[in-house]
């Protein structure tokens, strides 16, 4: 069993917000997958289905984003799993928008959600880092992240929520590049060739053709000589 955590903060008025991108990626993958309505457990929202061939547990804390370890340490403890089982996807200012990046252990690098979790079950669980971009000075960086995406943002953020949902099956399977991969093909698909021309006709064989003879004009065939006898020696004396 995977326990997938969205980080976010409860409440309509955070929903839009680029803090809350891990609750709107679960919320696309409990559609897609056909998990269970949501529940209230665990300090949090839970919805519990299958990804593939895996058993997955969907958790949208609602601590507020800087107790979401109580959340997560007590759905742990209930379904008795470990760090290893659990996965969690939240914004990242250090990213572009729409780039994905998936990682295992290391810091928290300031992220409130993910120091909570750290003190709660230690760092030694899976995330998946989700591109926000950032504001250009760190003084404006809690102010960014509470703010809705503008709408600039509409399509590159749908693509992004629609690849992870896509490839949710292989991050539950531990397969990171076929995740990422799915991601991808929403993000950046393959384009097709514009041009009009079909493929190239093979080339067509052409006889040899002999270079042309010179005419040769036939000799004029001899005439009859007609002449009498007499006008012969006369004229031979001329």
């Amino acid at each position: 069993m995977k326990l997938i955590v969205g980080l976010g903060n409860p409440g309509a008025k955070y929903a839009r917000n680029r803090h809350n991108i891990g609750f709107m990626a679960l919320d696309m993958i409990a559609a897609d997958h056909g998990f269970a309505p949501w529940k209230s457990k665990h300090q949090g929202l839970v919805s519990e289905g299958r990804l593939g061939s895996e058993r997955a547990v969907l958790l949208k804390p609602e601590t507020f984003m800087n107790l979401s370890g109580q959340s997560v340490q007590a759905a742990m403890r209930f379904y008795k799993l470990e760090p290893s089982d659990v996965i969690v996807l939240h914004d990242e200012i250090d990213l572009a928008p729409a780039k994905v990046k998936c990682k295992t252990g290391g810091g928290h690098a300031g992220h409130n959600g993910l120091r909570s979790i750290h003190t709660h079950i230690g760092p030694d669980y899976h995330r998946v880092r989700l591109g926000v971009g950032h504001p250009g000075h760190k003084d404006a960086v809690p102010g960014y992240v509470l703010r809705d995406f503008a709408k600039a943002d509409e399509a590159w953020l749908d693509d992004v929520l629609r690849g992870i949902s896509d490839g949710a099956p292989e991050l539950a399977r531990g397969d990171t590049a076929k995740f990422m991969n799915a991601v991808a093909m929403r993000v950046s698909p393959p384009r097709s060739g514009t041009g009009t021309k079909g493929p190239a006709k093979p080339p067509q064989k052409t006889q040899a053709t002999k270079p042309p003879q010179p005419t040769v004009k036939d000799d004029p065939e001899p005439q009859a000589d007609e002449r009498s006898s007499l006008q012969k020696l006369m004229d031979r004396f001329k």
